[in-house]
């Protein structure tokens, strides 16, 4: 397992690195020790808050990441590192049972796509000049950064696990079931919600 620990606008003494290292061994060896790669941030925030992020990698794509906010920096890594654990111990069973499947997932299964992140701050001043239309009209979004990624063939319940474990807010994914796109998200009332489009599901009953 490779671990980095790094300060954001603070330093991180020799006795917290160990603190970390020696927690994050330890919750490793408890779940499977598959995990690969560890990174975790400290950050002050206002008040005298320390943020502490954490994002472990225990499979190919595989992302479990947590964060908090305590005013002492050792709470706030304990913290942060008990909601991994919590987060391993939900989906141990299931990244043991399907992990050589998950690892072995080969590179035809996987669709190559970009992703762009768009300069909302500009979109929202154009839209303002607008005069209330929804979206700016004859220029595209600005593209601040973009980077490339694959859009993976997986089952409704893994796509579930895997945006569960990032916390990520949305998931686009190839449904196994019948070969098409799919999207999961997270609902404002804390549901998921699965998008599936209606012509290909009649297409394949």
């Amino acid at each position: 397992m490779e671990l980095a620990i790094h300060g954001k606008q603070m330093d991180v003494g020799d006795a917290l690195r160990a603190h970390v290292t020696a927690k994050l061994e330890e919750i490793n060896s408890k779940y499977f020790n598959r995990a690969i790669d560890v990174v975790v941030t400290f950050s002050p925030e206002s008040h005298a808050y320390v943020k502490t992020h954490i994002s472990l990698r225990v499979g190919k794509d595989i992302m479990v990441t947590a964060h908090a906010s305590e005013t002492d920096a050792y709470v706030s890594f304990d913290v942060t590192a008990e909601k991994i654990a919590k987060q391993l111990r939900r989906y141990k069973r299931r990244l043991r049972d399907h992990h050589e499947r998950i690892e072995q997932t080969p590179e035809t299964e996987m669709t190559k796509a970009r992703d762009y992140v768009l300069a909302v701050q500009e979109m929202s001043g154009q839209a303002e000049e607008a005069e209330g239309d929804d979206l700016p009209q004859g220029e595209d979004p600005v593209i601040v950064a973009e980077q490339p990624m694959r859009i993976q063939k997986m089952s409704v319940s893994d796509a579930v696990m895997r945006m569960d474990l990032s916390g990520q807010t949305a998931i686009l994914f190839r449904n196994p079931k019948n070969n098409h796109l799919n999207m999961i998200y997270r609902r404002a009332d804390g549901n998921i919600g699965w998008v599936e489009p209606e012509d290909e599901v009649a297409a394949a009953e």
